[in-house]
């Protein structure tokens, strides 16, 4: 299996950072754009290609961003537009190409088209724009991700449908003057210079005809619903592919897209749609060598067949931080978001395994992401007191799923430093626990064997040894051992509780835990091969 070659989004490994929790300049205790800026450096010393960055546009925070009231401006709890301008030179300058989010499924209640939708009434052009029902009663079985009714009552009557927040109304992409407004609304961000976009919810966009009950007749064989993967989110992507194709310098789209199995995934990125898409079956797949392997394989083979590279991820915003989901036996079912009378981690384990996991991901051909913090070793703060919790899960399911707050809390930079150097005082957003000093920057930068090193020496690796344009020949090392040549490199991971002997000539140039002549559990290596 070989991973398609050629621009650099092919193989590129793409660092997300999420604005509220990176970087502090004015002390307020959210993090904002003048912080990141003032951070750049270190994503330049850390050896990654691009930043993308979560949304940071006006909003009621709602959901921390992704109810966007205005696509077209910065909130001010983030700073101004000429410090998004700023910003996207800063990262040119540095060598890094940024993209940013887009948030084409909902906006914010607040958003001026909303807000004229509940004036006009029913019936109304402005109305058209989000998806209103007129009925007695909900008018059909679909919940909200979030928790709860997908569907909320206004004065008049009407229903209007929410997938997620109800201060988040779907928009109807049937409606041209939608389709129109968000053409208009990635011109101007490519204008001003950012690389791409990732595309929020990419596979929610367009529901079933007639929005048909979940698991009624109409809706019988589609895998998903009728809210999801719906053929015609590909319509759009196809409007947007040429729009982007039409600007110099390789601006890409990204799809966050919950689908599969991975043959549907991958039509969202053939050759006229998206660049790429997160694969999320590799990071919810168990730490178990078939697992692992299959997850691999899958992958390859269905990208490979239109051309697409894999676009390998293990930890974002959404999700579990994967030193904490690693030190919980392997395929374990974890609640979204952990606290008090949760399952406990084995901490060592799951760091130990974190960074088998990432020596092997940064070890296949294609396309990687990195989340802010994970180059430090971060675990989930599991330690986050509940009533601390932002998250609109936390209140929609009455206190019964935690949620995400987990792994948005703000990063350790200065181990003695007030909010650990995440601002020049003691504020942050959410409360950051005393073990965050262990895994600062400051302790770590220069340390030989420590994460950050880890992660630099790979990231340099990986470039070096030409690993993401590679390919995958797999080498059978045993049943609990993933491994495979990549050029002219050998990754081992080995996920069995004995010791692996490598094979006879090989020399091994890093490894996830100190090893001799045998690779230990819980650990990967690359190794060049004589």
């Amino acid at each position: 299996m070989t991973a398609p070659t050629g621009p650099w989004w092919r193989e590129s490994v793409i660092y997300q950072i999420y604005p509220r929790s990176y970087a502090d300049a004015n002390g307020d205790g959210i993090g904002d754009l003048p912080g990141i800026t003032s951070r750049l450096d270190h994503l330049a010393e850390l050896g990654v290609d691009a930043v993308w960055l979560s949304p940071f546009y006006v909003s009621p925070q709602c959901d921390a961003g992704y109810d966007v009231a205005d696509y077209r401006d910065v909130d001010p709890v983030f700073g101004r537009l000429a410090d998004a301008d700023a910003l996207i030179a800063a990262g040119h300058e540095r060598g890094l190409r940024i993209l940013v989010d887009l948030v084409p499924n909902h906006t914010s209640d607040r958003h001026p088209w909303f807000q004229a939708a509940l004036a006009a009434g029913p019936g109304s052009p402005e109305r058209d724009r989000y998806l209103f029902r007129s009925a007695d009663d909900v008018p059909n079985n679909w919940g909200s991700v979030f928790g709860g009714p997908a569907w909320t009552r206004v004065a008049d009557g009407q229903w209007y449908l929410h997938l997620f927040d109800s201060s988040q109304p779907d928009l109807n992409w049937d409606n041209p003057e939608v389709r129109e407004e968000f053409d208009a609304v990635i011109r101007f961000w490519l204008d001003r210079g950012v690389d791409g976009m990732r595309i929020d919810v990419a596979h929610g966009m367009v529901k079933a005809a007639g929005l048909p009950d979940q698991g009624s007749p109409a809706t019988k064989g589609h895998r998903m619903g009728p809210m999801w993967d719906q053929d015609g989110v590909h319509d759009i992507f196809r409007r947007w592919r040429s729009i982007v194709d039409s600007y110099p310098g390789d601006r890409i789209l990204v799809a966050e897209a919950w689908v599969g199995p991975q043959d549907r995934l991958a039509r969202y990125v053939r050759p006229d749609e998206l660049h790429q898409a997160f694969n999320f079956e590799y990071l919810l797949a168990a730490w178990r060598a078939p697992d692992q392997r299959t997850a691999i394989t899958d992958s390859m083979d269905a990208f490979g067949s239109v051309g697409a590279p894999s676009t390998w991820v293990l930890s974002n915003h959404d999700v579990l931080r994967h030193p904490t989901r690693l030190g919980f036996p392997a395929g374990t079912a974890l609640p979204n978001g952990l606290g008090a009378g949760d399952p406990v981690p084995d901490a060592a384990l799951g760091l130990r395994r974190a960074r088998a996991a990432t020596l092997l991901m940064l070890g296949l051909p294609g396309a990687a992401y990195l989340y802010q913090g994970e180059e430090l070793g971060l675990p989930e703060d599991i330690w986050l007191p509940d009533e601390a919790r932002q998250d609109p899960q936390w209140t929609r399911t009455g206190h019964t799923v935690r949620g995400r707050d987990g792994c948005r809390v703000p990063l350790p930079w200065v181990a003695d430093a007030p909010s650990y150097g995440f601002g020049p005082g003691p504020s942050s957003w959410l409360p950051q626990p005393e073990i965050w000093a262990e895994y600062a920057l400051d302790r770590q930068r220069g340390v030989d064997g420590s994460t950050y090193e880890l992660y630099r020496s790979g990231l340099a690796l990986r470039r070096s040894l030409g690993l993401g344009s590679g390919s995958v020949d797999w080498v059978d090392l045993g049943p609990d051992v993933v491994a495979f040549r990549n050029s002219s490199t050998l990754v081992v991971a080995n996920l069995g509780g004995d010791p692996v002997t490598l094979p006879p000539g090989c020399t091994v140039v890093l490894s996830s835990s100190p090893v001799s002549d045998q690779v230990p559990t819980d650990t990967a290596v690359w190794a060049t091969t004589s």
